[in-house]
């Protein structure tokens, strides 16, 4: 039978007060100081990761900055490409009017020589007719009837001519 005694009980409770102690002393303080240690590297890891999202974070704005300003860049010089593709073909149209111009100008030129010649050689011929015309009539004495025949073959011999 159990029996219970007032000293064995008091004995096991301070030996059991004492091993409580010594398993505080020696077994919670390694414990607790794993578990402080192991704070320390997570509250360091989440300061890591804080520190590298602000980093995340100003790099991304940084290249958004970057981005942009390379968008403006690229936008200015189609810009600029368009202007000066506007002004070579203006250039170019320019050019081509004024070239046109020119071959108008040389031919009409040309026309008002040819015209010139064609005058003059008529003037030529219209003198000849004259003179034959004259001579003819001094070398006979012509009637009307005869003056129109002879008028009519001078135009179809100059008809002829041509």
């Amino acid at each position: 039978m159990i029996s219970f005694s007032i000293g064995d009980i008091v004995f096991q409770l301070v030996i059991f007060l004492l091993l409580m102690v010594f398993v505080a002393w020696v077994g919670v303080k390694p414990v607790i100081a794993i578990m402080d240690k192991r704070k320390k590297y997570i509250n360091n890891e989440i300061s890591e990761a804080e520190k590298s999202r602000k980093e995340s974070e100003d790099y991304l704005a940084k290249q958004k900055e970057e981005l942009d300003k390379v968008r403006e860049e690229s936008r200015s010089m189609i810009e600029q490409a368009k202007r000066q593709a506007a002004t070579e073909a203006q250039g170019i149209i320019d050019a081509a009017k004024n070239r046109s111009d020119r071959l108008i100008k040389e031919a009409h030129e040309e026309i008002n020589r040819e015209k010139e010649k064609a005058v003059a050689s008529l003037r030529d011929e219209v003198a000849d007719l004259s003179v034959l015309l004259a001579s003819k009539v001094l070398e006979k004495e012509v009637n009307a009837s005869d003056y129109t025949k002879e008028i009519d073959q001078l135009i179809k011999q100059v008809g002829n001519q041509r």
